[in-house]
């Protein structure tokens, strides 16, 4: 804390709420930090926390919580209370009349606090976080959040109450995201938790709570189903709620609109170690081809590939994809199926997925470095089975045709190197036609594989096995439990469910310091996912590697990467000139 700030008590409680939100990793980080930046740079020594509004980032909200605290500084310590500056400044006349100038102006009209119509989507999840420990950093899964919320609800979080609409009571999620009163972090999928005004606005509900869900809340009955009817005494404990705010829920049912247990605080420890996979019968789930919505023939002619697998009897998915061109699902008879097991969805992944390169995309690849990134992305996916899908058009009258021809070795090489080095299956096709009668002969494949109906001796089954997705703290623990599995049983598949695969291999919602470190270093020409993952092991982030190019002489720099990794063979071997390149980035002092 600076020594010059004129007013070093408030400065403490708003660092002292500041580190708390960083602890927490809460929106308030930025409200706080913005507060304290003002406050100590504020030359002007306040005799009320109130004046404070003056200063840029400090509210009337954040006024009255300085105010709050110095109340019980002052009592806890024996000294008076400072009077609010409209009180201390009231002056009077010598007819012992008020001094117009002295009144105060009028106090605008306190906005109306929050509080969500009793048993709606908001009024459930509220008190269903609430549940947590308000000290805890964890959050809540989504799928146990809504067994917590659900009792206090009337309309379910799964299902729609309209047939004709397609949202739930989970929609209400947005509004509470929009109001600050939630938020959302977490990895591989969303957790949820209380903000401060979050915290404040569950305690108001719980003050009004009707008999029936106080009972609710104190038995803790979160995986019983709410009861619909409530007498007439319950309903008027909960009036005043319903009645102030029936305008704000009218909006909530207009909008159209995890995997972590509660910290040792608030109750189950976060699962750490290994995890115990949920065998899928065979016959509860069918193969379904799922195709990227960017894999079209032209871009007039984007229904081409599916109208073309359609015809041989595969009716693809059409969606965006995180990873891949072409992948295959387990697709759930039952679309609650894995809502059992506490699972969002009706599709698991499996271990087959396909990168789909025309010869002239995957010369521009290896030219820009894509073909390096995709390939780094697709081993740390956890697939098994990658296939590359290359596409050898007639070059003869191509226009690229010159390019092609001069870049044979080099796409030799990428080939070469994909299948030795990364273990991938190639397979070339002449045209498209052909890459989509593979893409029909590899479902019905797998089909056969997995499917029970249609088993048949020739071909090896496959048994399918769910890692639950609750008892995943990250990639790096999904791909330690997926290499272990796998080990001691090679015969099964194990899989997570669409969803969470798609949060794993996001290009950059769940990116940690590592993935972005790596990808940073494989920006510099020469830079390969190899010798990316070579460099940060020695260096473990940017950080580290920027203060050993500045424990050095500049003139030493240039070779310190050769230097250290001169021990190295092939592939993840870097030479001085490549070693020169990255210290010109890295290794420019400031």
């Amino acid at each position: 804390m600076s020594e010059t700030c004129a007013n070093p008590l408030l400065l403490g409680w708003i660092k002292e709420w500041l580190d708390q939100a960083k602890e927490r990793n809460t929106k308030g980080v930025t409200v706080y930090k913005k507060a304290y930046e003002s406050m100590k740079a504020c030359p002007l020594v306040f005799q009320h926390p109130s004046e404070a509004q003056q200063l840029n980032g400090l509210g009337p909200k954040l006024c009255e919580k300085l105010t709050n605290n110095l109340k019980a500084y002052c009592t806890e310590n024996g000294l008076p209370m400072p009077e609010p500056p409209h009180k201390a400044n009231k002056r009077t006349s010598g007819e012992g009349v008020e001094d117009n100038d002295s009144q105060p102006a009028k106090k605008a009209r306190k906005p109306r606090p929050y509080v969500p119509a009793l048993r709606s989507g908001p009024y459930a999840l509220l008190i269903g976080l609430s549940t947590l420990d308000e000290n805890a950093y964890q959050g809540m899964p989504k799928a146990q959040l809504i067994e917590e919320a659900q009792p206090y609800c009337d309309s379910s979080f799964t299902a729609p109450s309209d047939p004709t609409k397609f949202f739930t009571a989970w929609n209400s999620m947005k509004t509470l995201v929009q109001k600050d009163l939630v938020y959302e972090h977490g990895r591989p999928l969303k957790r949820y938790a209380l903000t401060e005004e979050g915290w404040e606005v569950a305690k108001r509900i719980k003050k009004t709570l009707p008999e029936s869900d106080q009972n609710q809340n104190t038995l803790s009955f979160g995986n019983q189903p709410a009861s619909t009817e409530q007498s007439g005494a319950s309903r008027q404990q909960g009036s005043v709620v319903v009645s102030e705010f029936q305008d704000e829920e009218q909006e909530e049912q207009e909008d159209p609109t995890t995997l972590n247990h509660r910290n040792e605080q608030g109750n189950h420890p976060m699962h750490e170690g290994p995890v115990t996979p949920i065998a899928l019968p065979s016959d509860s789930f069918t193969v379904q081809l799922v195709l990227d919505t960017r894999e079209v023939r032209t871009s007039k002619d984007r229904d081409y590939i599916s109208n073309e697998l359609i015809k041989k009897g595969i009716h693809p998915e059409v969606r965006a994809l995180e990873l891949g061109d072409a992948m295959w699902v387990a697709k759930f008879k039952d679309p609650k199926f894995i809502s059992q097991y506490g699972e969002e969805g009706d599709e698991v992944m499996l271990d087959w997925i396909v990168e789909r390169k025309r010869l002239d995309d995957l010369i521009g690849s290896i030219k820009d470095g894509r073909f390096h990134e995709q390939k780094f992305r697709l081993n740390r996916s956890g697939i098994k089975n990658v296939i590359y899908l290359i596409e050898e058009f007639n070059v003869t009258h191509d226009s690229s045709s010159a390019n092609v021809l001069k870049y044979q070795e080099m796409v030799a090489s990428a080939i070469a190197s994909t299948q030795v080095v990364n273990g991938y299956f190639v397979k070339k096709t002449r045209n498209l036609d052909e890459s989509i009668r593979y893409l029909a002969q590899m479902t019905s494949l797998l089909r056969k594989m997995f499917e029970s109906s249609s088993s048949s001796s020739l071909l090896p089954t496959s048994s399918l096995s769910l890692i639950p997705s609750r008892q995943l703290s990250s990639s790096q623990s999904y791909l330690t439990n997926l290499e272990s599995l796998r080990s001691q049983t090679p015969s099964i598949t194990y899989a997570v469910t669409f969803p969470t695969f798609s949060a794993l291999t996001s290009k950059s919602d769940i990116l940690s310091l590592r993935d972005i470190f790596l990808k940073m270093l494989m920006c510099t020409r020469g830079v390969t996912g190899d010798k990316a993952l070579e460099i940060q092991r020695r260096w473990r982030t940017p950080r580290e590697l920027v203060e050993a190019y500045e424990a050095l002489d500049p003139r030493d720099r240039e070779n310190m990467i050769s230097e250290q990794m001169k021990t190295l063979i092939g592939r993840k071997k870097v030479t001085k000139a490549l070693s020169k390149r990255i210290a010109e980035i890295w290794g420019e002092s400031g």
